[in-house]
């Protein structure tokens, strides 16, 4: 019997994860504990990709990093079990973005943004994209990048896109406090994702109200609109024929069909007390992609997903996240 040359193995798939590497000082809702200084930013989501994966696929970052944290982003990506093994962040010479988070209830938290790292070129990003074979966008900063640069992506890249918009939706103070803003164009964005997140908050700013705004994305091509809301779980909208999880081609514009929406419940948690919800929708976003990218059907990935994000409330701040979704013990 005659074996393969290691030549002859199949190519991992790659899926890229777009975003910014961000130092969290997170002032939790019990002032007798101290402030967690962790990782935030798309480590969350790299962490839930990491543990959603199935084998034969890599993780490449699409990140940069300020030259400041450098070190410390490559270890972390040292970490991660699927990360490609040349995939490291882009040092910038630029100090890293840093957010200082302040909870004020379980769910609603003010924000305050340091740091220079700039956005993304289509020149810079473009031969980044070649070998991948999926993208999920998590624009953390919500200045990693500009329309053109976003349109440029869909009309180049052939995969599927997913893009939780996030930050896209915040303005920034001159004291770096963050707040809603409207986004103006907002048909032109959706038409650059073929799954796009968003929460409660984000809708309010895009919309009247989540069957309009599906009406717009959906209309402009994209598959499924995801809207999370904390413990009310998630509303989903999908467009009609992309309810049996990932499709081979993208759609080009509305098809025919009854949309199909509903709402699914948060999972249970399993400890007692607040815990920590930062990155939860990060962690939930990640897995539902990874889970249809893995060839789960819709309704299973949602489960999986909102499974993943109960888990991360349990852990508090990225470092040894991918352990624990995996339910592995992490040591230091």
């Amino acid at each position: 019997m005659t074996t393969s040359p290691a030549s002859d193995a199949p190519r991992p798939k790659r899926l890229g994860v777009l975003g910014s590497f961000v130092w969290d000082v997170i002032h939790g809702r019990d002032v007798r504990l101290a402030p967690v200084e962790e990782w935030g930013g798309i480590t969350y989501a790299l962490s839930a990709a990491d543990a959603a994966l199935p084998a034969g696929w890599q993780l490449v970052p699409l990140a940069k990093v300020g030259f400041d944290l450098a070190p410390q982003a490559r270890r972390f990506v040292g970490t991660l079990h699927r990360a490609a093994p040349e995939a490291l962040p882009i040092e910038v010479p630029h100090p890293n973005n840093r957010v200082t988070l302040r909870y004020h209830s379980e769910e609603r938290r003010s924000e305050c943004l340091i740091g220079g790292v700039p956005p993304w070129s289509w020149a810079g990003l473009q031969p980044l994209l070649r070998d991948l074979d999926a993208l999920y966008i998590n624009l953390i900063s919500g200045f990693e990048l500009d329309l053109a640069t976003a349109q440029l992506i869909r009309q180049h890249f052939h995969g599927p896109i997913y893009c939780d918009l996030h930050s896209l939706l915040l303005g920034m103070e001159t004291d770096g406090h963050r707040t809603y803003r409207p986004l103006p164009e907002v048909a032109a964005w959706c038409a650059c994702f073929d799954f796009i997140q968003v929460n409660e908050d984000e809708l309010a700013m895009l919309a009247p109200d989540g069957l309009a705004l599906a009406a717009t994305a959906l209309g402009a091509g994209a598959r499924h609109l995801l809207v999370t809301m904390g413990k009310q779980g998630v509303v989903y909208f999908a467009a009609p024929g992309t309810d049996s999880g990932l499709e081979p081609t993208r759609r080009e514009g509305p098809a025919g069909g009854a949309l199909r929406t509903a709402r699914i419940p948060a999972s249970p948690l399993r400890i007692e007390g607040p815990g920590d919800p930062t990155g939860c929708g990060d962690v939930w976003g990640a897995t539902y992609f990874s889970r249809l990218l893995a060839g789960d059907i819709m309704d299973v990935a949602l489960r999986r997903a909102s499974d993943a994000a109960a888990r991360n409330v349990e852990h508090r701040g990225a470092t040894g996240l991918a352990h624990h979704l995996r339910g592995e013990l992490h040591v230091l």
